[in-house]
Formats: structure tokens, sequence, C-alpha cells
């Protein structure tokens, strides 16, 4: 089961008693704030996990429908590496 923003944002406003618009402009506020800070930087959050920049190296991919291949270039993505402390509490 995968949870979405509007999940999210939901649980929040209704554990917080406040809006689901204003739940809703708190996860994009962080989730931006996240993107900005991560560029030249890692953010960790204690108690919760690091937010870093990983390199992707470039690979070939294909169309599953007409099974062309292309170079799929080499990405920076954000990656999340929970804490212990976290992960004691989903375990």
């Amino acid at each position: 089961m995968s949870l979405g923003k509007k999940d999210i944002s939901t649980n929040i406003s209704s554990k917080a008693q406040i809006s689901s618009s204003t739940s809703l402009n708190i996860i994009n506020s962080f989730i931006e704030l996240i993107k900005i800070n991560s560029q030249d930087k890692i953010i960790k959050i204690p108690k919760f996990g690091s937010f870093y920049r990983k390199s992707s190296p470039a690979r070939t991919g294909r169309n599953p429908k007409t099974k062309e291949e292309f170079i799929i270039t080499e990405r920076l993505r954000l990656n999340f590496r929970s804490s212990d402390k976290v992960k004691n509490n989903l375990n």
C-alpha cells in the first residue's frame, strides 16, 4: 500500500485538527524545502533520517511496445535513508 500527498494531508489534518488545505500546504512546503536545500548538501533530520542526492549512471532503456532501444542519460536522484529509530518503530 502506498500513501500519496493527499492521504498524508488527510491524516495530518485529522490528527492536528487543522484544515486539509493547510496540511497540504505544509507538505508541499516541506517537499520544496527538501528539494531546494538538497542541491548541494545532505539534509539530516534527527531521529527521522537523511535526504541526499545520488547520481544514477547512464543506461540503456527499451520501449516495451516498439522494442526500440535508447540511452537514458545520467541523472541526479533524491534518496532517503531512515534512521535506526524509524526502522525500529516500523519493524
